[in-house]
């Protein structure tokens, strides 16, 4: 029933006494090392899921189905009787269903409706490390629930999590042995299921080429962190297929990112059978380099109406917002080498089959809110160690893996160990929103005692309390329960005690940015909603 090859298998055992002899417990490993699919098994030998049922969270739909199917084909049922899953828009879990798999956007939409979770009694929260607004929220909504509810079991797993910080954060009561409580406990799981060898390969001209190290030379790579990210003007990129047709080496030089991962691409290729997966900042990236990889591989790249060589390669592209049915294309079965074309969807918790070589350009885009314009970005940042530890993670799953960056290891060195969390780079609005719709703040106090692992700044506190004013969400001296303002003194009126109005109580139930969603409600009221709910569309983009 345990795959004997996953690390997690060995240590079940262990997670199962401690399961069983604490509320909380802290599961951290190597990204391959099998937690997501076995903890729940794990939770089902243990008699879980017959008082609620085993909530399993994932932080995207993509994940949440393809570990949902994974988990009921290695339990032998039905997707949608003893595992299902339940997404935006999809829910194939029903009454019988023991282990549910969904987003985390969907957990916190239900804990708007049972503020207690009575429908669980064990909640798995993987991939804690993306430390998300919604996963955020849920472990500090867990921190303040878990005294009331003593039956509820909860595990955080993740690869490559802060394990100690959310071992103190769950800490149990004060004692004279330890005043500040006992730590939850928490089980490292080591070792992967195969070896993975990692190359840098720096674009810039200065740093050595070496195959597993390098001196401290490198710099930071050439996609700017404010900048447009890894694209080239067409004309730049036919001289490059130029110069590579006519047999220039253009590793000596300064490279661009679509140059290096086609010369990636070939170094991989040349090594054996197996897909590659490439990761890039967005859905313009993703087009660009395919772009670039077919004029580079030719009549290799197989298609409609091409036929198909001996050495062909299928080119697939992953994102969020691919339909379901393009999303599950990466999943089949095929002959062919692919190269996967992905935004950091697949960093998480997503094993795509056959993957035996990544390409880590390095970047991804990290959302950032301003303060002083009030504007919510995307740009283009460097990832932490932890972020390009997990890409590199994705291969030697099948075999033994190559992960090539296209950075130096010196770069590397220099990036923070941990992605900063989002609550201290967003805009809080939307939790403000969701704290005051569950009933676990009245106040902006309150939001600022709320137990978040990582506490955000006051100020950011006060922005989102004040837009969520302005807005009409929130209730003030003079205005009604519609969320109409009074006409004078409406930037100094001082914050009420939190009072949620009608257009608070909608706009909590919109899972979007609430000045989209007021945009919504607004013309709901005026009868143009169809139209302006594709405006709204277009801006989320």
């Amino acid at each position: 029933m345990y795959p004997e090859q996953l690390p997690v298998s060995a240590r079940r055992q262990d997670i199962a006494a401690a399961i069983r002899d604490h509320q909380v417990v802290i599961v951290a490993g190597e990204t391959g090392s099998g937690k997501t699919t076995q903890i729940p098994k794990i939770a089902l030998d243990l008699g879980r899921g017959r008082d609620g049922q085993i909530g399993h969270t994932q932080p995207r739909r993509i994940a949440a189905r393809t570990v949902a199917e994974r988990i009921a084909e290695e339990l032998g049922t039905t997707l949608g009787e003893t595992v299902g899953y339940q997404v935006r828009f999809t829910d194939t879990s029903g009454d019988d269903t023991l282990v549910k798999v969904m987003t985390d956007g969907i957990l916190l939409a239900q804990i708007q409706r049972d503020p207690m979770l009575l429908g669980y009694d064990t909640l798995i929260i993987d991939e804690a490390h993306e430390r998300s607004l919604n996963i955020d929220f849920i472990l500090g909504h867990l921190t303040q629930l878990l005294p009331r509810r003593p039956d509820l079991k909860v595990v955080i797993t993740s690869a490559t999590i802060d394990s100690e910080r959310f071992a103190a954060h769950f800490a149990g009561p004060p004692s004279p042995e330890s005043p500040d409580g006992t730590p939850a406990p928490v089980i490292q799981v080591t070792g992967r299921t195969f070896p993975v060898d990692v190359r840098y390969r720096p674009l810039v001209p200065d740093a050595p080429h070496a195959d597993t190290a390098l001196a401290a030379t490198g710099t930071a790579p050439a996609t700017s962190a404010r900048g447009s990210g890894p694209r080239l003007a067409r004309g730049r990129v036919l001289a490059d297929r130029s110069a590579r047709a006519g047999g220039g080496d253009t590793r000596g030089e300064e490279r661009d990112v679509l140059t290096a991962i086609c010369e990636a691409v070939d170094e991989l290729c040349a090594e054996g059978p197996g897909d590659i997966l490439v990761f890039l900042a967005g859905e313009r990236d993703i087009r660009d380099t395919e772009e670039a990889l077919v004029g580079h591989l030719g009549p290799r790249v197989s298609g409609a109406g091409r036929a198909i060589p001996v050495d062909a390669v299928e080119i697939l592209p992953l994102y969020a917002r691919l339909s379901s049915a393009d999303q599950h294309r990466v999943f089949e079965p095929h002959g062919t080498r692919r190269i996967v074309l992905a935004t950091n969807v697949a960093e998480t918790s997503l094993t795509v089959p056959g993957i035996r070589y990544v390409i880590d350009p390095g970047t991804a885009r990290i959302s950032r809110y301003s303060k002083a314009t009030k504007v919510q970005r995307l740009p283009i940042e460097p990832i932490s160690q932890a972020s390009a530890n997990q890409r590199s993670g994705r291969c030697g799953r099948v075999a033994d893996g190559i992960a090539i960056r296209l950075y130096s290891e010196a770069d590397l060195g220099s990036r923070p160990e941990f992605t900063e969390p989002e609550i201290l780079r967003t805009s809080l609005a939307s939790v403000i929103l969701q704290m005051v719709a569950v009933g676990v703040a009245s106040s902006p106090e309150d939001v600022a005692r709320f137990p978040f692992v990582d506490p955000p700044d006051t100020r950011a506190i006060r922005d989102g309390v004040q837009l969520l004013t302005e807005l009409g969400a929130l209730g003030t001296a003079g205005a009604d329960d519609r969320g109409e303002r009074p006409r004078t003194g409406s930037r100094g009126t001082d914050v009420g005690h939190g009072r949620l109005t009608d257009v608070g109580r909608a706009l909590a139930q919109l899972p979007m940015d609430p000045r989209l969603g007021r945009m919504i409600v607004e013309g709901g009221r005026r009868d143009v909603a169809r139209e302006v709910i594709i405006i709204a569309a277009a801006l989320s983009i």
